[in-house]
Formats: structure tokens, C-alpha cells, sequence
């Protein structure tokens, strides 16, 4: 099955600052300003007990893995339940049909020698990602590519994607993240940095004052919750399944309350550091997490 592209927050927000003449994006563009109900497509979902492996690809410092594992620690600890938990953003998926879905990271495969080169087609993804096995239980496999690694799409359509896999007679969901702070951080870390297109409001501070890796999480985010509720591409998303809206990409480019294009909206701010966040994880690692579709309210739900 080919990939489900997550687009970026930036050529979102640009696109509703100055709309295109094409149809299919207006419609798009209209369905996240209405805030769409995303529409069930009869699938299996990813519910229970869920593993994420993780594929570590190029040159990633243990600070910056430690960024990105204590997030997925955190969907799922009992130990952070306030309402400006991650656990509490993660709660969200478990209001879509068959209930929650527990995160535990499972294996982390480190290819620091960049085994497939610097730059990586789909179908390496792909291969990447089989690196950390298949046909266990319920699991995701999690491609992360450093910054000096080219992706086909990265910055152009995309900050990352999920899709599944077909061996033999099963299928198999992978996700794939980049890091994008020497390549286009305007465009797949925002608000973190200067947009590269729209409204030009100022940056905020990232949370763990990594530009990149904070921005990594934002759209790890995106993909992880796409993964749970549309992981064959028959679950629930509203529009064309090759460019679906789905728990996380219907809301795009709100963080807060009184959210606009180009503006994230209210959210958190660190008294020591200054660092915007809306979301505190396990060790009180704090991150900024993106709205997520609520089908029970019809609403896009943020922690602030």
C-alpha cells in the first residue's frame, strides 16, 4: 500500500492565507476550516497493547532519542494524568471506535553508517523499516532519518507519513519522521521556527531547545495517532484516502486556544526558560503536542 502523507502545518497555513484556484484544495482546505467529522471506513483500528520500534537513521545524539522515547514513554504512563498531560492528549484516540490504545517502545535499531545512503526513496522506507521485524502482536515500526538524510517529499509535500507493509498474506503499519532543521525547519518544525511561508509571527521557543527534534515530535504526533485510527487506510479520515485528514492533520496548526493561520495559539510558557509547551511527559519532559480531532465533541481538542 502506498504511504498516507502527512502534510506540513506550513503549506497548510500558507495555503489558507492565499488560497489556490485548484478545487481539490479548496475542498480540502475548506473540510479542516469546518472542522469535518472524520468518517469511519469499516477498517481495523490499532487498539490494545501497541508497540513502537524504532528505527534510528544517520546521526541522532542520546539527548535527542531520549527527546523523542520519553515522549512515547509518556502516551501511556499512569504516572502523568493532568489535563496538560501527554497521556491525557493521547487519551483522545481511545474516544474512537474500540477503545484505547496503550504505546510501549519496543526495539531501537541504531543504522548510524546510513546503510541505504543519504538519500532515501519510499520504497527504502519501507525496507527500513522491516529492520525492526514484523508479525508480533500489534506493532508499529518508526523510521527516524537525521537531518543530513533526504527523504522523496521531505519539505516538499511532507514532514512524514505511515502506511503498511504487505508480506506474504499480512499487513504491517511503519511510519517514517524527519528531521528538518537544516533542511526546511520553517516548514516541518513550526512554530518553533520563522515560517517559510504565510503570516510571519515570531517563533517560540522549543521546549527542549532542540528546533528539529522538537518539531520531530510534533509530527511523530501526527503520524502515531494517524497510524492508530487509519492504520490500512480504511479507518476513519474525510477526504481522498491518498491525501486523507486524519486525528491530528483535520486540525492543522492549532496548539491552543484562538488558533489562526500563521498564530498557534495560547499556550504554556516555561518562567525559566521561556520554552512553549502544552503538554508535560514523564520526568516533567515538556512538549508541544498539536490539537487532535475529538469525535465525540466534533471539536478539535487542545491541552491549553
Amino acid at each position: 500500500m502506498a504511504p498516507i502523507p502527512s502534510f506540513s502545518i506550513l503549506l497548510l497555513l500558507f495555503s489558507l492565507a492565499f488560497p489556490s484556484s485548484s478545487s481539490a484544495t479548496t475542498r480540502k482546505l475548506s473540510a479542516v476550516e469546518q472542522q469535518p467529522l472524520l468518517k469511519y471506513h469499516n477498517g481495523p483500528l490499532l487498539k490494545g497493547n501497541v508497540t513502537v520500534n524504532l528505527v534510528w537513521y544517520g546521526k541522532f545524539s542520546s539527548t535527542q532519542r531520549s527527546i523523542i522515547v520519553g515522549f512515547l514513554n509518556s502516551l501511556s504512563s499512569p504516572k502523568t494524568t493532568s489535563p496538560h498531560s501527554v497521556s491525557s492528549w493521547w487519551q483522545t484516540t481511545g474516544k474512537y471506535r474500540g477503545g484505547s490504545s496503550g504505546v510501549v517502545v519496543g526495539k531501537q535499531i541504531l543504522d548510524k553508517k546510513y546503510s541505504l545512503g543519504k538519500a532515501l526513496k519510499t520504497s527504502q522506507l519501507t525496507a527500513l523499516a522491516l529492520k525492526a521485524g514484523y508479525g508480533h502482536g500489534k506493532a508499529v515500526n518508526v523510521i527516524l532519518t537525521s537531518t543530513d538524510v533526504a527523504v522523496d517529499g521531505f519539505c516538499m509535500s511532507r514532514c512524514g507519513t505511515h502506511g503498511s507493509i504487505r508480506v506474504k498474506k499480512s499487513r504491517f503499519p511503519y511510519a517514517w519522521v524527519g528531521n528538518s532543521v537544516s533542511q526546511c525547519p520553517g516548514y516541518c518544525a513550526w512554530p518553533f521556527h520563522q515560517p517559510m511561508y504565510g503570516p510571519q509571527t515570531p517563533p517560540l521557543v522549543a521546549p527542549n531547545g532542540d528546533v528539529g527534534v522538537d518539531g520531530m515530535v510534533i509530527n511523530m504526533a501526527t503520524v502515531l495517532a494517524g497510524t492508530v485510527i487509519n492504520p490500512f487506510n480504511n479507518g476513519y479520515f474525510q477526504g481522498p484516502a491518498e491525501a486523507p485528514l486524519e486525528a491530528v492533520s483535520a486540525c492543522t496548526g492549532i496548539f491552543g486556544k484562538g488558533a489562526f493561520p500563521g498564530y498557534p495559539g495560547e499556550v504554556l510558557v516555561d518562567k525559566t526558560t521561556g520554552a512553549s509547551y502544552n503538554a508535560v511527559g514523564v520526568n516533567g519532559r515538556k512538549y508541544l503536542l498539536p490539537a487532535m480531532w475529538d469525535p465525540q465533541t466534533s471539536t478539535c481538542k487542545t491541552l491549553s
